[in-house]
């Protein structure tokens, strides 16, 4: 239905965040109250807010494009097929004389032998798993498997990561190892992919960056780290051209999470002076997924053969001088299957996409 890509200029952008991860389309078309279109907006504009300071609870109207690609009746297909192309969107509204939104054409209708989600932009960079945890979180199961083999609908979480990155036709992955690596190095023997996998080995445990000292001076220009536990469902080209475009050093990749607190919460002051109450306040950070864009030049930073932690590796860069940055996604597109609430979370999720897939 058209109604599921409006938005009212005054709604707030988080519920714009909401409306964008349910129709599971990059974008939104902004209306007045009398329901004509007065911009566009996209999880890259909204990202770009974000990263500005912009407030969640700000409206749309202060976020959108005002002056975006439409159509208009009667219109030539050969011709908006060129557009999308030319600007790479992904869907253009067709406005009647009222600027009204009559009809939305989609990528996927106007290309149908391409649909939208498999049009991916390589990433010509290596991936690094960080896969030597015991991943004690997710116990009783890594009693017997290693984080990375722990199974989600059908395929392990290192396999579903992999997938991601394969989409994007990354052909390269490193997996740091050192709890059950003999398993792990198995099971992917036995796999046969049709992508290169080569181990690094930790003959003790080196915090979730030690290992990476292991490439310096091996890996030229950028790489890519994750954590082997966490999946991250998003348009991971646009991370790493965000990356580029700050020339950063590190780039961290974070989840918005927004919290509501449902009571009414003190603020105090003088001793206990009562302040203000604020009635069910909301807020929202931006939590660190475990995936990280990174230049080879910072893994010099990495002392060879110690415990390193992946927060030492950014403070010893913005020690030196360095840039890290922050790439935000939205909270759906990221699943930390080392905690059990989240795992079920992944596995419900996960299973719906592949019963959808086989229809």
């Amino acid at each position: 239905m058209i109604s599921d890509y409006l938005i009212e200029r005054r709604a707030p952008v988080w519920d714009a965040l909401r409306q964008l991860e349910a129709t599971e389309r990059k974008t939104l078309f902004v209306v007045d109250a009398e329901q004509r279109m007065v911009g566009t907006l996209t999880d890259g504009d909204v990202r770009r807010w974000i990263l500005k300071g912009g407030e969640l609870a700000a409206p749309v109207g202060e976020v959108c494009n005002p002056e975006p690609t439409v159509a208009r009746e009667p219109y030539d297909l050969e011709a908006l097929r060129s557009t999308m192309i030319e600007l790479n969107i992904s869907s253009i509204p067709v406005l009647d004389a009222d600027q009204r939104v009559k009809e939305v054409l989609h990528w996927d209708r106007l290309f149908s032998e391409q649909p939208t989600e498999e049009r991916k932009r390589p990433i010509s960079l290596p991936v690094v798993i960080m896969a030597g945890g015991y991943g004690t979180r997710m116990s009783p199961f890594t009693t017997v498997l290693p984080k990375p083999l722990v199974p989600i609908s059908g395929r392990t979480v290192g396999e579903h990561i992999i997938e991601a990155f394969r989409q994007h036709c990354v052909q390269t992955f490193y997996l740091s190892v050192n709890h059950k690596a003999r398993v792990i190095e198995s099971y992917f023997e036995d796999l046969e992919p049709p992508y290169e996998v080569r181990f690094i080995h930790e003959d003790k445990p080196l915090g979730t960056a030690g290992s990476l000292s292991a490439l310096a001076g091996e890996v030229e220009g950028d790489l890519i780290v994750t954590n082997c536990d966490v999946i991250v469902r998003t348009d991971l080209a646009d991370v790493v051209d965000h990356h580029v475009a700050h020339d950063n050093d590190i780039t961290i990749v974070a989840s918005l999470r927004n919290f509501k607190i449902p009571y009414g919460v003190c603020e105090i002051e003088n001793g206990g002076t009562l302040k203000s109450i604020r009635e069910k306040p909301e807020y929202n950070f931006l939590v660190n997924t475990g995936l990280y864009v990174v230049k080879g030049s910072a893994l010099d930073r990495i002392p060879a053969g110690s415990q390193f932690h992946f927060t030492d590796l950014i403070e010893a860069v913005r020690q030196g001088g360095g840039r890290v940055g922050v790439s935000p996604i939205s909270h759906k597109a990221w699943h930390d299957t080392g905690e059990w609430q989240e795992y079920r979370a992944a596995v419900a999720e996960l299973s719906a996409d592949r019963r959808r897939s086989a229809r």
